[in-house]
């Protein structure tokens, strides 16, 4: 449900950044190395499912989806974070910190724009 305009590039921009957020998520499992001894469908799945619930809200623009998954993505944000310091500044861990950062970041203004008019 967009209701102006503005919206429309806001929930463009939310789900341009909601795929390259899994994109990042599922090259960080195979890149650099995957880690042995662990399935990486497990991996994928733990990795991949709490965000793939949101799919249809955000592909279809739902304020109460976007408010969700904003919640869920500082889960992301901070695992993110504590790997790019963990190592030391590794290319995926930071990567991901960005893009969790202004995929929340964008979500919100999203929400802002995209407020129903009192009537």
């Amino acid at each position: 449900m967009l209701h102006n305009p503005k919206a429309k590039q806001t929930a463009r921009l939310t789900i341009l950044l909601y795929l390259a957020v899994l994109a990042t998520l599922i090259a960080t499992t195979f890149f650099p190395a995957p880690i042995e001894g662990v399935s990486i469908t497990l991996m994928l799945t733990v990795k991949l499912v709490p965000l793939l619930a949101f799919a249809v809200p955000v592909f279809r623009g739902h304020n109460r989806g976007y408010i969700w998954m904003a919640f869920v993505v500082i889960f992301y944000f901070t695992q993110a974070v504590v790997s790019a310091w963990l190592s030391e500044g590794a290319p995926g861990p930071v990567l991901l910190t960005v893009l969790t950062l202004l995929l929340f970041v964008v979500a919100m203004i999203h929400l802002k724009v995209n407020r129903p008019q009192a009537s």
